[in-house]
This record gives structure tokens, C-alpha cells and sequence, in this order.
């Protein structure tokens, strides 16, 4: 088989897997907004904000600090393969 010729069945396998992760993306925003609605009355204290904003900078800043991590380990090599003391 030439390697630019799809397998049989891939794009069958492809559009089953879009429309699966679709109905997910459209089942997650409808129990989001169901959440939302019916939570409307619901009051947030001072407390609440708080520990809110704090744990909304918290991951930004892990996330943040974790993808520096990543890009500091490929560029020096870190991500490489064990290297051959022949070569």
C-alpha cells in the first residue's frame, strides 16, 4: 500500500471520533449551562470570592510555571533520547 493512500475505514473511524467528541463538547455545555441556571439565586461571600480569585491565579500560575518547565527541558535536551556513546 503507498504510504499517501489512507487505510480502509480511517475516515470512518475519523468522523466517529469527531462526532463522539462533538456530542461530548455539547453534552458538557449543556450541563454547564443547566448548572448555571439553576444555581442563579446562589450568593458568593466575601469568602468565597476570595478563595475563588486566589485558586483561579493559583492554576494560572502552576500551568504557567509547568509549560516554562517544558520548553526549559526540550530546549537543553532533557526530553532526548539516551545518545549512543559511539556515536
Amino acid at each position: 500500500m503507498h504510504p499517501y493512500i489512507a487505510a480502509p475505514g480511517i475516515y470512518m473511524r475519523i468522523a466517529l471520533l469527531a462526532l463522539s467528541l462533538f456530542g461530548l463538547l455539547i453534552l458538557a455545555i449543556a450541563s454547564g449551562a443547566y448548572s448555571w441556571w439553576r444555581m442563579a439565586d446562589v450568593q458568593i461571600g466575601v469568602h468565597g470570592l476570595i478563595a475563588l480569585i486566589l485558586g483561579a491565579v493559583f492554576s494560572l500560575l502552576l500551568g504557567g510555571g509547568l509549560m516554562a518547565l517544558v520548553f526549559y527541558s526540550h530546549r537543553h535536551g532533557h526530553d532526548d533520547g539516551p545518545r549512543n556513546p559511539l556515536d
